[in-house]
């Protein structure tokens, strides 16, 4: 060591540590070699005498530069020794929290014992195509690498995990699949990148265990090959395990547990399926309860039961399979309960679930000898083991085949998970095996490590001698060598008699000269291997047993012969992976000769295989594997022993280190050239050391070379490589320091120069200050005195009027207490004079009211006796009055006064009878007069017919239509003005609400509106996320099948009539006329050929319909009066004569023959319609005669519907006449007098069915009693009564119905009443809410409420508008339809020119311009030339979007000759091309552009044209008239908007991948202010180590600016809204912002003053471009705010707590991880920097407690912001449009 360097006063060192192992100290007195002494300060300022000598110490290790410590690579440290690697991790570990570290090419990673977020999707995004030495160290980063490797070098990789037990190795492993299954995911459905992570859970409650130092050991070693196709994706993968720990199955130490899956299953035992197991709590369990401790803390076995199980069906493992699986765990659990019982003699056993004999085989005999109760224990326990360890190896043999693919893999990627070097206080057969692996792992790493450091230096062409390092093969071959531990332990196992006592024996014979391995002085059966980590002792004990792996035959048998399938399956083979013992017992015991066999089985070679053997051969297996991929290793390090997070024991670290490799990686290092630079980063660091001589010349390799031989005379100290210097240990500290001197030495000028500049300043200002000084106080002596003058004479004016106040308030208080005395005084004797008056007054009441009880007393005493003595004596009259009307009433007299109303009453009925008998024979006679009229008729309209037959046709019906043209003309006008007042009303309202609310909403309105675009972003976010995923999806789908689109359209009904309301004909009802679309259908099915009619003759046939129908209701009225008159009148008692009855069958013939004549009529009416089709089908099929004659088909319809109907009506009279006679039949002739009906009121009639009962009733009841000469008077009487009883039941059954209408009229106002109470309680809590707040919020909150009012009515208004809108349009059609039929009405009548003059119509000429007519056989050629085969160029120098206004111009003239079928082709073609073509070219930007602008401007034409008024608002008149006619094509416009989405999101993709290799090189690495980055010492992996020929700075700003500038012009080009065209750069600089702050956030050497000043810098050049593009508002700015923020956060101070609160302040857009991460990583790039101290961090920590962030490191990348198509209509004049030739689109047609 150069004692110049170091041994100087100041110097820092490291001196050993019994407990830190290594301590920090200082030198304070210069040393001279030879010194006994060295003297010593420690970092608590206590001095230390430290002695050196060859037998007290070394010298000590220097300490590394400040500005070194917290490297990411250990190898980029000045000095490489233990102490600087042990401090360097545990200030990464333990301050930054950083777990992860290279040493060359060894990755460290610390078990921080706690959940980081550091493993996220968005931290494997990160990661994916960086290079390793790009960013922070991060498992991630080696699987990158590995992959990357394997993809560039197309050579197959490793990763190596190793470390003890608790280390961390089974979760890296896991991470590194997880980045695998990412990155390289399946190319297709299978999943399999899924199923390979789903073998984690299986693998983990199988073959994981509780232990003491890990709560979730790996038990066993696993090497998982993932396997890749020719395109990297992941087709399958295979895994091995080595040596499971059989053991733990049947025992376990304190504090530990059994496999996780035991604990799982009875953890589940509650299941249903799990019932027949049989299963309780693990505690009662043997195998699962020597531990004593079954839980886990943190962990729910049940939860995990169910992972396992997720996991094993994802896998394919059917429920079948896996409840036998389940079994066989159950069965191994009551397996250990199996109790061993002794026999008599004490050392037989018996036991009756297995055999409790072995047998001994010899060459004539076989012996049979009873176990000893220990035997038959050991074979229990290796019986338990034997069938875990086949299950085990069972379903790693399934997870295999279920990750096996047919696909030819193409590479693979291992990831060796194994146990890293143990050793305990007891060594047993597992921990020699795991550290015999981990001697030939570490032979492996110190060979690759030598190939790759003599590697490099023969590429930089440097002298190189050879580097001497460890060899352990020496302690291999005492292990695995001929007569090696191994081979004897295996020679020992074949003997009879072998034990372990005689097999240590053998090894102190053989072994002993070996300097690898010695025998402890204090035992005979242990001996001592020294590994290359540590001695280690191995107790002898168990090593035969454990080796051979015995289970007798017959327990194998056993199992063989098993009806359990699956045990039967996993024993089928077991002969060629056992050893069946052969052994005897060496206790004395019975023995049982029996009879041989005739030729005993000879074992098999196979069978003879040890368990060492087996893994010998296996891990020889690995290591060919392993030497032939390029290895990656993960060394886990375990911090403490307590599992406490960020907790650091430098003994413990030590220890692991020595272990795993990772100092003899260090030692390699250190003893070539550790520390490389290339020589543009030399320069640059070290440019302020060369002279200004040197900075003249150009070549930048020979100026550094002059500059070292310069400062380092030792030519061996450095070496020139190709791009690189190369320096040894130590040098570039010395060079650090020649740097340090320099810049001190100049600091100490500048300081000495502004020190007395500041000097004569403050000199200055004080002698300024003190002339103010001396002026002011003078002044200010003046004014004092003054001002005692002026307080001298104040006091003695306030002494004055002191003391008149005093005297005063004396005199006053004096006259008071006087008059109060007097005053309590006269009170006093006043009130007593009131009391005596008082008694006196009270006594006179008293008297009063007693001497008036008195009196009252006695006078209703004489009341009460006078009253009842008239009582006597008027109940004496009253008898005698009764008794005399009794006798009057016996009297006959009394009868006869009233009988005689009676009969008065019986006359007058008897007349009324007779008077509607006469009124029946006038109704009779009129219905005989209206069936000849009705004859007479239809023979009138049979001849009408005939004539309509021969003429031609009438003109009369044209004036009619231009009768009803007119007023259709004038309701449209109507319509329009009342549109116009509302329109009008609805502006005047909102005028008025804006100048009333202008004042209040002006402070609210913002905010308002900020929410409710945040909202509306959110809900436009979460439809596009939605649509996203549907791309997504559709995107699959066409992966695998082409389908074609196919929406559907809403079209409206250009042949729907409003006859309803417009018709010619009032008398007609819309029943009578039908449904137009039932006449539509009817045509249909006639075919239109026959659709031809006059109009004419229809019409009268409905006129002569109508008569009837009026005839009709003239006959029912008459009779429903006739009715009521009998209702009325009652039934009057007479006798039915023989006219009467004549008059009934003649009404009954009368009603037959209308019947038979409505038939006829109903076939003259089919043999019309028959002969109209005939004549339809002579006549031409023109359009107007198809119309009319649907129209007429639904009114003939309507017609015969009413005859029906007639019919109907017909047979019920019918029913009645018949009826009637019946009962005329069964009426007896004779009555009997006394046969008086009974008449009951037991229910009145409750509504008009049972009041129609009750007259039906009343009709039979007259029948019945129809004879009226047999009646007497009694009956006459009763039977009047009974009918006016009837009637009166009418009536109040009208009554009831006219109340229950009343109630419920009531019932509605009631009703209404509660919602008006409602709504005026409602407006009361209003009204209290709004007195409670203050008048600003009163405002404000009034201001609301009108504006929900006026938005409610405004909704109302606008259906209103929607209603009227739907009517216009409906009128409108009918016009359409009748100006279809002018014309050829105008050539019926073409010979009355006074007739044409009249009905001459008022159309308005229109050329039709602005539409392009096409075949429908040309629509493949039209997609095909404006879609698939157009090229952006093609159409650059003509109107922006030409193919968007040709395809819109095509489907105007589909809708202008109402083609429902072209339309719908036309669209649906026209998306599925523009897919297509987006699909072809989904990384061209300039075509995705091109058809984003073209869709978008399709869907706002066909806003702009739909029709809609919202959208008509900025058209011309000219456009207004090109609107769609007859097609409503919302659905598609709502289509075209989700594809618009799609292209969008395509376009940022596109854009973003185009600028994802630009963003860092740009922003963060190009020095865009020249000579201001600042350059550190770089380690082995330096940046973009692992791509050669690529170095930073391949991109430079203005590259990332002018790709920037390329979108915008070509968005511009496209004619693209420059909305949406703000709204990608709004999206592109997000983007920016992102991979800029995720790469900051994972690199140190960026996070430092000079970066955040050259990323400000870039930052200002960006915004400069987007002021130059107007684009300032977009909101892109807002987007890279985190990074402007991060950029001034490396730029502050970072020391005091106002520091603390001023970036609290300032970091608004930065999370608390984000600002704690970059403090964290913040890196002073030279000495007279500092780094942030813990206690910065964490005060920074303190005070954003509060802020409620989501808890966020890294920015995702692929968030996508709503993107939002802003309706912009086009001022382009379709008919103006010029389509250039050179598209070929010759086949379109200008209308």
């Amino acid at each position: 060591m150069n004692l110049g360097k170091w041994g100087r006063n100041y110097t820092r060192v490291w001196i050993p540590d019994p407990e830190d192992v290594w301590r920090a100290a200082e030198i304070i007195k210069d040393y001279t070699e030879g010194e006994p002494i060295l003297y010593l300060k420690l970092e608590d300022e206590t001095p230390l005498e430290y002695r050196i000598g060859p037998k007290d110490n070394a010298l000590p290790f220097l300490r590394n530069p400040d500005i070194l410590v917290g490297e990411n690579d250990l190898t980029a440290l000045s000095y490489l020794h233990e102490p600087a690697v042990l401090h360097n991790l545990k200030v990464r570990f333990t301050e930054s929290n950083h777990i992860y570290t290279y040493c060359g090419i060894v990755l460290v990673a610390i078990n921080p014992y706690e959940q980081l977020q550091i493993y996220g999707e968005e931290v494997i995004n990160a990661y994916s195509g960086q290079n390793m030495g790009d960013m922070d160290p991060h498992i991630f980063a080696v699987a990158e690498e590995a992959y990357k490797q394997m993809a560039r070098d197309e050579r197959n990789q490793s990763i190596i995990v190793s470390g003890e037990s608790g280390a961390g190795k089974t979760v890296s492993a896991k991470y590194a699949m997880r980045f695998f299954a990412t990155v390289g995911g399946s190319a297709n459905d299978t999943n399999v990148e899924e199923k390979v992570l789903a073998s984690s859970p299986i693998m983990e409650a199988i073959g994981n265990a509780k232990t003491t130092r890990n709560d979730n050991s790996s038990r066993f070693g696993k090497y998982i090959q993932i396997g890749f196709d020719r395109s990297y994706h992941i087709i399958g993968a295979n895994m091995r395990t080595y040596l499971l720990e059989k053991s733990r199955v049947v025992f376990q130490a304190e504090d530990e547990r059994n496999y996780h899956i035991f604990y799982q299953l009875c953890a589940s035992a509650s299941l249903p399926e799990f019932k027949d197991l049989a299963l309780t709590s693990a505690e009662d369990f043997i195998f699962t309860s020597q531990g004593e401790n079954i839980f886990i803390e943190g962990v729910n076995d049940a939860e995990d039961f169910e992972k396992t199980r997720e996991a094993f069906t994802l896998l394919g493992v059917n429920d079948s399979n896996q409840s036998s699986i389940f079994r066989i765990i159950a069965s191994i659990l009551h397996l250990g309960n199996v109790e061993i019982c002794s026999e008599r003699d004490g050392d037989s056993c018996h036991i009756l679930v297995f055999p409790h004999h072995k047998k001994l085989v010899t060459t004539s005999e076989t012996y049979v000898k009873n176990m000893s109760r220990k035997q038959a224990a050991n074979a229990r326990d290796a019986l338990a083991k034997h069938i875990y360890a086949h299950m085990f190896d069972w379903i790693v043999e399934y997870v295999n085949k279920s990750l096996h693919t047919s696909s030819k893999q193409h590479s693979f990627i291992g990831v060796l998970d194994i146990y890293g070097f143990e050793t305990f206080e007891i060594n047993s057969f597992e921990q020699f095996c795991i550290n015999y692996a981990n001697e030939k792992l570490q032979q492996q790493f110190n060979q690759h490590v030598f190939k790759l450091e003599q590697e490099e230096y023969m590429k930089e062409q440097i002298p190189w001698t050879l580097i001497d390092f460890y060899d352990n093969q020496p302690c291999i071959d005492v292990i695995e060598a001929k007569l090696g531990i191994l081979d004897l332990l295996d020679e020992e196992c074949k003997v009879p008699k072998g034990t372990d006592q005689n097999w240590c024996q053998k090894l102190y014979d053989r072994l002993s000269s070996s300097v690898h391995f010695q025998k402890p002085r204090m035992s005979n059966t242990s001996f001592i291997v020294i590994h290359f980590a540590d001695k280690v002792e191995y107790q002898c004990d168990g090593f035969l047993e454990k080796n051979r792996d015995t289970v007798y035959e017959e327990q194998i048998n056993i199992l063989k012969a098993s009806k359990f399938q699956l045990v039967a399956d996993l024993f089928q083979d077991t002969n060629k992976d056992s050893s069946i013992s052969t052994s005897s017992s060496s206790k004395s015991s019975r023995v049982n000769v029996r009879a041989s066999k005739p030729t005993p089985k000879v074992p098999n070679k196979e069978h003879r295989k040890t368990v060492g053997h087996q893994f010998r051969s296996s891990l020889q297996l690995l290591m060919e594997t392993l030497n032939a991929t390029t290895p990656h290793y993960v060394r886990c390090i375990k911090p403490n022993d307590e599992k406490e997070a960020f907790s650091f024991e430098s003994r413990r670290a030590v220890q692991q280190l020595r272990a795993c490799g990772v100092l003899e990686t260090i030692r390699i290092s250190a003893a070539g050239y550790p520390s490389r630079w290339t020589y543009p980063d030399f320069f640059n660091r070290y440019r302020v050391l060369m002279k200004k001589s040197d900075m003249t010349v150009g070549d930048k390799k020979l100026v550094c070379r002059n500059l070292l031989e310069t400062l380092v005379k030792d030519p061996d100290k450095f070496q020139f490589g190709k791009t690189k210097i190369f320096f040894r240990a130590g040098q570039v500290a010395y060079l650090e320091k020649l740097r340090a001197d320099k810049f001190r030495s100049a600091c100490i000028k500048i300081q000495k120069t502004v020190r007395g500049w500041l000097q004569r300043v403050r000199y200055q200002k004080i002698r300024k200050s003190a002339i103010n000084l001396q002026r002011y106080g003078r002044g200010y002596m003046a004014r004092r005195y003054a001002e005692q003058l002026r307080l001298t004479r104040a006091a003695l004016i306030c002494q004055k009027q002191y003391r008149m106040v005093r005297e005063r308030r004396g005199y006053l208080r004096v006259r008071q207490g006087v008059v109060t005395i007097q005053a309590f005084t006269r009170g006093m004797l006043t009130r007593r004079i009131f009391q005596e008056f008082l008694l006196h007054h009270k006594a006179m009441i008293i008297q009063k009211h007693v001497r008036g009880w008195l009196t009252r007393r006695k006078f209703r005493r004489a009341r009460n006796a006078a009253i009842t003595i008239q009582c006597a004596y008027r109940r004496m009259r009253a008898k005698r009055e009764l008794k005399q009307l009794k006798i009057e009433a016996r009297s006959a007299q009394h009868l006869k006064k009233l009988n005689s109303g009676m009969e008065n009453k019986i006359v007058q009925l008897q007349r009324k009878m007779d008077d509607q008998t006469n009124d029946l024979k006038t109704q009779n006679e009129q219905l005989v007069v209206a069936k000849a009229s009705l004859g007479s008729e239809v023979n009138k309209l049979q001849k009408e017919l005939e004539m309509m037959r021969s003429r031609q046709g009438d003109g009369s019906q044209l004036t009619s239509l231009q009768e009803e043209l007119e007023k259709l003309r004038a309701e449209l006008q109507e319509a329009h003005t009342h549109r116009k007042k509302l329109e009008e009303k609805h502006s005047n309202e909102k005028m008025g609400l804006e100048q009333v609310s202008y004042q209040s909403l002006k402070g609210s309105a913002s905010q308002s509106v900020g929410r409710v675009q945040a909202e509306l972003d959110e809900e436009r976010q979460r439809y596009q996320n939605l649509l996203r995923e549907f791309s997504k999806l559709e995107q699959r789908y066409d992966n695998l099948q082409e389908a074609k689109f196919q929406p559907g359209h809403k079209r409206n009904n250009s042949t729907q009539s409003s006859l309803e309301s417009d018709s010619n004909y009032p008398s007609i009802s819309t029943s009578e006329l039908g449904d137009t679309d039932d006449a539509i259908q009817l045509v249909e099915e006639m075919g239109v050929e026959k659709a031809a009619m006059d109009i004419g003759v229809f019409m009268k046939l409905q006129k002569r319909v109508r008569e009837l129908e009026q005839e009709r209701k003239k006959l029912q009225v008459n009779l429903e009066k006739m009715e009521d008159q009998v209702n009325c009148k009652g039934i009057e008692p007479k006798t039915m004569s023989e006219e009467e009855s004549e008059d009934l069958a003649y009404n009954s013939l009368k009603r037959q023959e209308l019947e038979s004549e409505n038939k006829k009529l109903k076939n003259d009416l089919n043999e019309l319609r028959k002969a109209i089709a005939d004549r339809a089908s002579q006549n031409s099929s023109s359009n107007e005669l198809q119309d009319g004659y649907k129209l007429l088909l639904c009114q003939l319809k309507t017609a015969n519907e009413e005859l029906e109907v007639r019919k109907e009506e017909i047979l019920i009279l019918r029913t009645q006449i018949v009826s009637a006679a019946h009962q005329k039949e069964e009426t007896t002739n004779h009555i009997e007098p006394n046969n008086v009906p009974e008449w009951t009121d037991s229910k009145k009639p409750i509504d008009k069915e049972e009041a129609v009962r009750a007259y039906h009733g009343l009709c039979e009841s007259k029948n019945k009693a129809s004879d009226w000469g047999y009646l007497n008077e009694d009956g006459e009487l009763g039977l009047a009564y009974q009918g006016l009883k009837q009637v009166a039941r009418l009536l109040e059954a009208q009554l009831q119905s006219q109340a229950r209408k009343h109630e419920d009229e009531l019932a509605a106002f009631n009703t209404q009443i509660e919602l008006l109470k409602d709504d005026i309680e409602k407006k009361q809590e209003m009204l209290n809410h709004t007195m409670s707040l203050s008048p600003e919020a009163q405002v404000e909150y009034s201001v609301q409420q009108e504006i929900t009012r006026l938005t409610n009515d405004n909704l109302d208004l606008k259906e209103l508008v929607e209603k009227l809108e739907k009517n216009e349009r409906k009128l409108k059609k009918q016009l359409r339809i009748y100006m279809k039929k002018v014309p050829e009405l105008e050539a019926v009548i073409q010979a009355k020119p006074q007739l044409t003059r009249q009905v001459t119509v008022q159309r308005r000429e229109k050329d039709f311009e602005g539409m392009l007519e096409y075949y429908k056989e040309d629509e493949a050629l039209l997609v095909k030339t404006l879609i698939t085969d157009m090229k952006p160029h093609a159409v650059s120098a003509t109107v922006p979007c030409l193919p968007a206004y040709i395809l819109f111009m095509c489907i105007r003239h589909a809708d202008y000759i109402n083609d429902d079928q072209k339309v719908h082709s036309l669209l649906t073609s026209t998306i599925n091309a523009i897919k297509k073509v987006l699909k072809k070219n989904n990384n061209d930007f300039e075509m995705t552009s091109f058809w984003l602008a073209n869709t978008s401007r399709l869907l706002h034409c066909l806003k702009q044209y739909s029709g809609d008024e919202a959208f008509m608002t900025q058209n011309t008149s000219k456009q207004n008239e090109h609107c769609l006619k007859n097609f409503d094509l919302a659905e598609y416009r709502q289509v075209l908007s989700d594809l618009s989405i799609q292209i969008y999101q395509q376009l940022i993709k596109v854009a973003e991948h185009m600028m994802q290799p630009m963003i860092v090189s740009a922003m963060l690495e190009s020095e865009s202010i020249p000579s201001l980055a600042g350059v550190k010492p770089m380690g082995y992996r330096n940046r973009s180590s692992s791509m050669d020929g690529e170095g930073p700075g391949s991109y430079t700003l203005e590259a990332l600016i002018k790709q920037l500038g390329q979108f915008h012009s070509v968005m511009g080009e496209h004619g693209l809204d420059p909305e949406i065209a703000g709204q990608v750069v709004r999206q592109l600089f997000y983007s920016i912002n992102a991979v800029t702050l995720n790469n900051l956030l994972l690199r140190k050497d960026v996070c430092s003053w000079s970066t955040g000043m050259q990323l400000r810098y870039n930052i200002s050049q960006m915004e400069e471009w987007l002021r130059g593009k107007n684009l300032h508002q977009s909101g892109a700015v807002v987007n890279i705010e985190p990074v402007i923020q991060a950029a001034q956060l490396l730029q502050v101070k970072k020391k005091t707590s106002q520091d603390a609160e001023a970036i609290c302040s300032l970091c608004t857009s930065l999370t608390m991880q984000q600002i704690v991460k970059i403090l964290n990583l913040y890196t002073p790039l030279n000495e007279f920097e500092e780094r942030v101290t813990v206690s910065f961090i964490r005060n920074i920590q303190n005070r954003l407690q509060d802020r409620n962030d989501v808890p966020m490191l890294l920015v995702d990348t692929k968030h996508t912001f709503p993107v939002l198509f802003p309706y912009t209509p086009s001022a382009l004049s379709l008919e103006t449009l010029h389509i250039p030739a050179n598209l070929s689109l010759d086949f379109l047609t200008r209308v």
